[in-house]
């Protein structure tokens, strides 16, 4: 496993284009007060994502102009990106309660338990130019997950209070979301040429192969695929609600009483 590039072939033993993984532990038992305080505790954490996202954005520009030209990432930007997106997702990992670790304030954390894969991989020019595009779809199912998970996310923040861990179900629904953003950013990125899946768990195949950890392969069972799906209405449903408010209103005179009124939808 690694934490963030490694620059290996594109392929596995089976010729199969290398798809980036997420390794997360099996749910255990979780200390409440740190449920409790999650995203307190995480404050700090999440400013400095933001600052490496923001300095990842300009890094992707340059990444996106050399892909063009090269057919792949220097390993010099493609080591940067990696090492910014394994952070944000150790933080995010944190943050949804899959783990009770602190995520260290470091790009080398080769002991936390959530980590990620990456392989070197040959980029193909055009799928390059044409990748803010090409995202699009799954962009918005990413939108639509998170949206639905922080729907819901507060009951599962108190069953995580009441219990001191996560049921399966939400585990792996969770984890499937936080691996599709994973995914979805490397794609972005350049650091993966494969578009991203799995959102409702691996292909029978893979999900057949030996577990390396809780989500290699991601197994959901039937009530966390029904969760996952639930996030994807939710999110949905929170789009349109959004979109279709009408919030316009027009100020019409009142002659008995001399006031303004306003009315809404006019």
């Amino acid at each position: 496993m690694a934490a963030g590039w490694e620059p290996r072939p594109s392929a596995d033993a089976e010729g199969v284009e290398w798809r980036p993984v997420l390794d997360v532990p099996p749910p255990g038992q979780q200390r409440r007060w740190t449920v409790l305080l999650r995203w307190l505790l995480l404050l700090p954490q999440f400013i400095v994502v933001a600052v490496l996202s923001f300095a990842a954005f300009f890094v992707t520009i340059a990444a996106w102009f050399s892909a063009l030209v090269l057919g792949r990432l220097p390993d010099s930007i493609a080591s940067f990106l990696g090492s910014v997106l394994a952070y944000q997702t150790r933080v995010s990992a944190s943050a949804t309660l899959l783990v009770d670790h602190y995520p260290p304030f470091s790009f080398d954390a080769p002991d936390y338990p959530v980590r990620i894969e990456l392989r070197a991989t040959p980029l193909n020019r055009l799928a390059v130019l044409f990748r803010l595009i090409l995202m699009i779809p799954a962009a918005i199912v990413n939108s639509l997950a998170q949206a639905g998970w922080f729907a819901v996310c507060w009951v599962f923040w108190l069953i995580g209070i009441v219990l001191g861990r996560l049921p399966e179900p939400v585990f792996g629904a969770t984890a499937a979301v936080v691996r599709y953003r994973m995914r979805l950013v490397a794609y972005a990125t350049m650091l993966t040429p494969v578009y991203p899946k799995g959102l409702l768990g691996d292909a029978p195949e893979a999900a057949s192969q030996p577990a390396y950890s809780a989500t290699r392969p991601l197994r959901l069972s039937t009530a966390a695929q029904v969760l996952v799906w639930l996030f994807l209405l939710l999110g949905l449903a929170g789009h349109l609600t959004s979109g279709t408010v009408d919030y316009d209103y027009d100020d019409d005179y009142d002659d008995r009483t001399g006031a303004v009124v306003q009315v809404p939808g006019r």
